[in-house]
């Protein structure tokens, strides 16, 4: 041995010596963070990891706001017929227009990583919360409900886009989960459902004002109302199960007739999207935001950015304020003065050359990409904005984002009905209480089921016009590759592009590329 290896061996072995006796030189645990072994100790640390699994929805790939510029809950609708994402942010423009690819990253690659995130948090909860010493036992049954909501809705946005995928129970273990192949997506849904039974047989009617925004029953049931309806409709049921229609009508019947929640309309359709209303009676879940802890940038996007532009075939869909749509000769409708009585939710929806908006006259460069922009979800509107509102900056807005709203199980029991057993009273009754609330003329009597479908999708498309559904309402209805193999048009009629959709391929999202680097056992969907 030469004489710098004994050097080092002596060394080694005082070291040795001296740990040996002192004992606390062995505890290597940090004290300045949290470990494994150290966080599941106290209700508090129970009540941070579940603020985290809420968190999530906050993320890029989700409903948005922790960019400082994102608002992904507003670009879902640039994927429809309704917008159009110029800039092609996220790769939204990418999809609505077909050339998405596994490599297109964007929205593609962050849904899927962010739901994942959102999913291992969510298992992880529901593994350790037992663990922690000194906690009420209801409430730890009404936390293991909210997150049990929470795997419920993030299951099901990944089903919805890329159908199959791993399920996951357990919480993150890169050993065993790393290379596990994609589940059948109907194993997924049934593990939404679960989920959602599970969650509504413990979480409350309603919280203290301290708690708004947590899942309640009615949220775990009305969400299960929307996955019934996807499963009920033509992409996923293409031999018309009629009793996947009748479940998808009583699971939405069930929210209608739930007691102690106070579920209703509110009475000013562009007021219920305001701060000042947040959180009222047609609210049944939604995303919380508030500046400076967590913020969004609907308000950015809405007014300067106006990367969510409305088309001229959405501002064209609305009827006339006599219930007749535009094409209709006995309509009243002025090709020189478009926007005039029209149903009240084009104004309280988007803005439009002559409308007036921030105090002036909009004009056909006040949003250049189409000659529309979006009200919905901004405290922008008429007036000129307060002092305080003049310079809303990247993730300072705080209007919250509504998930799920009373109007649509209106609108889904209406739907559900009709396919199931026609339009029958009851569906007269759900929908004409959403006409009601804007004063427009009741649904006309005796209208067929082919009839009434038409009226129920075209409802659909004006009553959620700028809330990111349309996009899978068409997908649902199989009615993507007509819709989206067209081309767009700004205000004025002039063509910005022409889009395509291959039905072979493009109702389902690819695999993320990034995935399958990670996991070459993820099968990746047809035609990519």
């Amino acid at each position: 041995m030469n004489q710098m290896k004994k050097i080092y061996y002596a060394i080694m072995v005082a070291g040795f010596l001296a740990t040996g006796c002192n004992k606390s030189l062995l505890d290597t645990a940090p004290h300045d963070r949290y470990t494994e072994a150290t966080f599941w100790k106290t209700p508090e640390a129970a009540n941070a990891a579940l603020t985290g699994c809420y968190s999530v929805l906050r993320n890029d790939g989700i409903f948005g706001g922790k960019g400082s510029n994102n608002a992904t809950a507003l670009w879902d609708e640039t994927l429809s017929p309704n917008a159009y994402n110029k800039t092609n942010v996220m790769s939204f423009n990418a999809i609505a227009a077909g050339s998405q690819m596994p490599s297109s990253g964007g929205i593609i690659s962050s849904r899927y990583s962010d739901c994942y995130g959102g999913i291992g948090r969510c298992n992880t909860f529901l593994k350790k919360v037992d663990e922690v010493p000194g906690m009420d036992e209801n409430q730890k049954k009404v936390m293991k409900g909210q997150v049990l909501f929470l795997r419920g809705l993030y299951y099901f946005l990944l089903q919805n886009y890329y159908g199959g995928v791993p399920l996951i129970l357990d919480p993150p273990n890169i050993l065993t989960q790393s290379s596990l192949p994609r589940n059948k997506r109907e194993e997924v849904v049934a593990q939404v459902l679960k989920d959602l039974d599970d969650a509504a047989a413990v979480l409350p009617l309603t919280y203290g004002a301290s708690d708004k925004g947590r899942a309640t029953k009615g949220a775990a049931m009305a969400l299960k109302a929307r996955v019934l309806l996807y499963e009920a409709s033509p992409l996923l049921n293409p031999g018309n199960d009629q009793n996947k229609w009748t479940a998808a009508a009583a699971a939405a019947k069930a929210v209608m007739d739930l007691g102690g929640t106070g579920y209703g309309l509110f009475a000013n359709y562009r007021n219920l999207f305001q701060k000042q209303n947040e959180n009222n009676k047609e609210v049944i879940f939604d995303v919380q935001y508030m500046f400076p802890n967590q913020g969004n940038s609907f308000d950015l996007i809405c007014s300067q950015y106006n990367s969510n532009a409305p088309l001229l075939g959405l501002a064209q869909a609305y009827y006339m304020k006599n219930g007749l749509p535009i094409t209709d000769p006995a309509s009243g409708y002025d090709a020189k003065r478009p926007y005039i009585n029209r149903d009240p939710r084009l104004q309280g929806t988007i803005t439009f050359p002559t409308d007036i908006y921030q105090g002036k006259t909009v004009d056909s460069s006040r949003f250049a990409i189409t000659g529309y922009g979006v009200k919905k979800f901004s405290v922008y509107d008429t007036l000129a904005p307060a002092q305080a509102d003049k310079d809303l900056k990247g993730g300072q807005s705080e209007i919250n984002f509504i998930v799920l709203r009373y109007a649509d199980i209106l609108m889904m029991y209406a739907e559900a009905q009709n396919e199931a057993a026609g339009p029958d009273a009851s569906v007269y009754a759900a929908l004409n209480q959403i006409r009601d609330r804007i004063g427009m003329p009741r649904f006309a009597a005796n209208l067929t089921k082919d009839d009434m479908r038409k009226e129920i999708r075209h409802e659909r498309r004006v009553e959620f016009a700028c809330e990111g559904l349309y996009y899978n309402d068409i997908r649902r209805w199989k009615t993507a590759e007509t819709e989206l193999n067209t081309e767009i048009y700004d205000f004025a009629g002039k063509v910005l592009e022409k889009r395509t959709f291959n039905p072979k391929r493009d109702y389902w999202w690819p695999i993320p590329q990034t995935e399958k680097d990670l996991n070459p056992n993820l099968e990746q969907n047809p035609g990519y």
